[in-house]
């Protein structure tokens, strides 16, 4: 394995309830085994990249019900392609070689999965996205 590699692969969170078996799928697999870890290292990244995508689109977030801001949430994931792809590449970017190779075999799929897992933890994390308050 090369520098980068070793690198990336040491400062990934192990996630001890992402099961590997032999019966589960390829994707599932690399879901479990590199975008779980990558993602969950992730977090405050990616936390810190929606409050400002919240920011350049004039704060209409914070004039929304919980429900709308979790379609909210789903809609800038799902239909900006930018920012989407921006997203992505903070998760690729993490990638080691090997996992790579193995991402481009499948990436259709394995973007909906990565995708569908930084929507779940932006949501899981709806209670950040709370309006600034200022001081008077």
């Amino acid at each position: 394995m090369s520098d980068r590699s070793d690198s990336l692969s040491s400062i990934r969170t192990e996630i001890q309830s992402a099961k590997v078996t032999d019966g589960m799928s390829e994707n599932e697999r690399f879901q479990n085994l590199t975008l779980r870890p990558i993602i969950k290292f992730q977090n405050d990244l990616l936390v810190a990249v929606f409050k400002n995508y919240i920011k350049k689109h004039k704060n209409a977030f914070y004039e929304l019900s919980l429900e709308k801001r979790f379609d909210y949430i789903e809609n800038a994931i799902q239909k900006d392609i930018k920012f989407r792809n921006s997203l992505k590449g903070m998760v690729i970017g993490h990638f080691t070689l090997s996992e790579y190779e193995i991402y481009t075999q499948n990436s259709s799929a394995l973007n909906k999965r990565m995708m569908n897992m930084v929507i779940t933890r932006l949501k899981d994390h709806i209670q950040l996205f709370e309006a600034p308050v200022l001081v008077q």
